[in-house]
């Protein structure tokens, strides 16, 4: 038996295997069939904001190639797809009735992938905010979560007979802290702490979106929040400290408030005064799936006094790393599983990976063939430490690879390829790569293995 095949033999018979995409990274189509510009059409026009100048206004022109990427899911084998809604489909300006073609588009998707045995898995949230909801504040404007409530009822309307999974808002603390405290994502604001209150109102919108879907009958609502194990750059306190504080900010302010209904004392302060009545609880949803988004760890030190924030990144030494600088350690995954299930104990529902992935810049040779073996060591290795999670008695049901395809990664453009399959983004050809085909072995393997008792 390969040793990269050795997940299959280790995960239950229940476990799905799925892949992740998003709307803005793979659609394109920005100005057709009334879809509305979104906050990365306009981040992405403005110089310097975006490696190269690059947009997501054709990306992989999944948009008119959607079927093409269902048969390439059908080869792959895997039961599930994550994807995204984009919201300026749906409502060209975040408020009033749906478009039509929008909503058409993605019934035509769930449709194929139901052909195909693959079960829907649909993010409504995916950071793609229409530009109107952003000029009157976007999510620092509390009314967006009503916003967001209408468009989720929208969605759930038209889709929820047939999606079987439910994500509404992807990685809040990621959009907080990018695109709103530090400006490397749209919208490109730089509030520093101030940003916590774009954080509270995502987490009370994936509330409100959660109660909106399960009053039209969702049986299978979950999260995908951005996790990492965060280290301190060394025993000194002061590191110590940072990092505490840097884990409470990235993991346990969202965690907790989802699964909590509940602030650390360290942040209460900093957004109490954009809680209301009745905030805390509806962040609470009863959770059918809890979604982890897992890269890597974070190393974390002391900054400066001078300083605008109270702790500064270090680089995670001793790994291998990607393509794009990120280190590969997939015992950080294992023991991060193995941590929050002891820390939260009941609070924790079912875990399901909905993204994890790596950048590798691997072209087709002379033959064709691209031969990214490191993106299949990753898979492997991360397999295997959720395997080794599930004999420790974490309950984890799925994963989910990023990507389908490569696609366009926000702020880098089109510079870093996570995909299983490789896209010429000037012919739009598609070629599968060694890990696609290395998947699709894997998951049939397990399907052999678990039929074989």
């Amino acid at each position: 038996m390969q040793r990269d095949r050795e997940p299959a033999h280790r995960l239950p018979a229940d476990f799905r295997f799925g892949t992740s995409t998003a709307s803005y990274q793979i659609e394109g189509a920005v100005d057709e069939d009334g879809r509305g510009p979104s906050v990365w059409d306009t981040f992405a026009a403005e110089p310097g904001r975006v490696r190269d100048g690059d947009t997501g206004a054709v990306a992989c022109d999944h948009y008119h190639r959607f079927a093409d990427d269902i048969e390439l899911m059908r080869g792959l084998g895997a039961e599930g797809y994550r994807f995204s809604i984009a919201w300026p489909r749906i409502q060209p300006t975040g408020r009033g009735p749906a478009n039509a073609a929008g909503l058409d588009f993605y019934d035509r998707l769930v449709d194929g992938l139901l052909e195909a045995g693959i079960r829907p898995m649909a993010t409504l949230f995916h950071w793609d905010l229409p530009q109107s909801l952003e000029d009157d504040g976007g999510w620092l404007n509390r009314d967006t979560i009503e916003r967001f409530a209408e468009y989720a009822t929208i969605v759930g309307e038209r889709l929820g007979d047939r999606v079987a999974d439910w994500v509404p808002v992807n990685e809040p603390n990621v959009v907080t802290m990018m695109g709103y405290a530090v400006g490397i994502h749209a919208p490109g604001k730089t509030l520093m702490f101030d940003a916590l209150a774009a954080g509270h109102h995502l987490l009370v919108a994936h509330g409100r979106a959660a109660i909106a879907l399960r009053a039209l009958g969702a049986q299978s609502i979950g999260c995908a929040n951005n996790h990492a194990p965060i280290w301190p750059g060394s025993d000194d306190p002061a590191d110590v400290g940072a990092a505490k504080l840097f884990d409470t900010l990235w993991n346990g302010h969202y965690l907790e408030g989802m699964l909590l209904g509940r602030y650390s004392d360290d942040l209460m302060m900093l957004v109490e005064h954009h809680v209301r009545d009745g905030d805390l609880a509806t962040m609470r949803q009863p959770l059918d799936f809890y979604g982890l988004n897992y890269y890597n760890p974070m190393r974390i030190a002391a900054a400066p006094e001078t300083a605008e924030l109270p702790f500064e990144f270090l680089d995670v030494v001793g790994y291998p790393t990607t393509d794009f600088g990120w280190p590969v350690v997939p015992d950080a995954l294992r023991e991060w599983l193995i941590m929050f299930r002891a820390r939260l104990r009941a609070a924790v529902p079912p875990i399901v990976i909905t993204e994890s992935g790596c950048a590798y810049d691997v072209g087709p040779d002379e033959h064709g063939v691209v031969d990214d073996h490191q993106r299949v060591d990753y898979h492997a290795a991360h397999l295997t430490a959720v395997a080794e999670a599930i004999e420790r008695g974490v309950d984890v049901r799925g994963y989910y690879a990023w990507s389908l395809l490569d696609n366009f990664e926000w702020s880098e453009g089109y510079s870093q390829r996570f995909g299983l399959v490789h896209v010429d983004y000037e012919t739009q050809v598609r070629t599968a790569k060694r890990s696609y085909h290395w998947y699709a072995d894997l998951v049939a393997e397990h399907r052999r293995h678990t039929a074989d008792g």
